[in-house]
């Protein structure tokens, strides 16, 4: 603390007894025997300590140049207030650097609902502290991905005021071909993939300075497997199996398919599984981070550390073909919108939730979205097909 103040004096000095100070220690010990005043905690504390055993404190008091002699004359004459108010000009710093006190929250209850800033932040940090010391699994969304000077890729996930980042390695399962591409290009491109996804993660390693946390999604999937895949309920029967219906996490959308996290594993969805009706690219109707439900049509868990699992969005439901068939009469006309048009003809959704084949008409194939009117040319209650002809294309406006 001696030490602390002398700095302080150096930088500023305000007046003849601090200068006299920093140029002779002990100068202030010797004017106040002198004055054989009484020394007060302020005047204790402005004063600098004596030399240890090893500096040699004799000599130099021996050399006191005549100016500082006449400098503590100076001081010695000066008036007791002035040296009062010198003392309690010092005393405002310290005062300053003092803690301040929390504020004291009166609440409505016994027990305080509103949560401060201060009461997040400790819940976030209570929750990562318990998810790396008993292996809690959290929950968030992959919300940024960053790419380090080494070319590593992570994935980001703000927790509260905590940023959680998982390392690519750890965030995706890496292919088993790379196809001739550099791991790290196409594990960064898988990463963002899953931008907006939801996914789950143990905390691994806590930086509180710092308000970072390092996360594994593959642990947590792992987890996650083991106590849906492989428990059981209270008559021991398992908890997932073929032909039951879930609730799955959308984790990303390319044109062709989803994938999606059923209980720990990634399962990919074909367009054809996703719904009854035709749909040319997946991303107009599915987005990461969505929750959808599924059903697992077959399950495999004779190995432990590869389960497999396929599963559909469209068998989840009822299938719209056995109830809207019987809304159309062959013969009648339909209003429809255009859902799709390939090599086989042009499909077109019409209420209900079912598609009908269509001939292309002889005044040009309509666009996507076009709104047509269709003639019913024929209904299979047993294949649970229509097709029809277009009478008319709706012209836009």
């Amino acid at each position: 603390m001696a030490k602390k103040e002398q700095n302080n004096e150096v930088l500023e000095p305000q007046t003849d007894i601090e200068v006299a100070a920093m140029q002779e220690e002990g100068v202030m010990a010797v004017a106040e025997e002198e004055t054989q005043s009484p020394q007060t905690d302020t005047e204790m504390e402005m004063s600098i300590p004596d030399a240890g055993p090893d500096t040699e404190s004799e000599p130099k008091a021996a050399a006191v140049p005549k100016k500082t002699a006449r400098r503590k004359k100076k001081a010695e004459e000066q008036p007791e207030a002035v040296l009062e108010e010198e003392i309690e000009a010092k005393k405002k710093p310290e005062r300053g650097r003092a803690s301040i006190k929390p504020i004291q929250i009166i609440s409505i209850d016994e027990k305080r609902s509103v949560e401060t800033e201060a009461d997040r932040e400790r819940n976030d940090l209570i929750d990562l502290m318990e998810s790396l010391r008993a292996g809690k699994i959290l929950a968030g969304t992959i919300q940024g991905v960053e790419r380090t000077s080494d070319n590593r890729s992570m994935a980001v996930i703000y927790h509260g005021a905590f940023k959680v980042v998982i390392p690519a390695e750890e965030t995706v399962i890496p292919p088993d071909d790379y196809r001739d591409q550099d791991p790290a290009d196409v594990l960064h491109y898988l990463l963002t993939k899953r931008l907006g996804a939801e996914v789950d993660f143990i905390i691994k390693g806590i930086d509180k300075d710092a308000n970072v946390a390092v996360a594994s999604r593959l642990d947590a999937m792992k987890a996650k497997r083991k106590q849906y895949y492989f428990g059981t309920d209270r008559d021991g029967n398992n908890l997932l199996f073929s032909g039951q219906c879930a609730e799955a996490r959308v984790v990303s959308v390319i044109r062709a398919g989803i994938f999606v996290d059923i209980f720990g594993v990634e399962v990919y969805i074909p367009l054809r599984e996703l719904s009854y009706q035709r749909i040319m690219n997946a991303a107009e109707y599915f987005r990461p981070g969505q929750r959808i439900l599924v059903k697992i049509l077959e399950l495999d868990r004779s190995d432990r550390n590869n389960i497999k699992v396929t599963a559909s969005v469209k068998q989840s439901a009822e299938n719209p073909y056995e109830k809207a068939l019987r809304r159309y009469v062959v013969d009648n006309r339909y209003v429809g919108t255009v859902s799709m048009v390939d090599t086989n003809g042009v499909f077109v959704a019409l209420d209900g939730g079912v598609d009908c084949l269509c001939s292309y008409p002889k005044r040009g194939r309509p666009p996507r979205g076009a709104r047509v009117t269709v003639r019913i040319l024929g209904i299979s209650h047993e294949t649970n097909r229509i097709w029809g002809a277009i009478t008319h294309i709706a012209t836009p406006n």
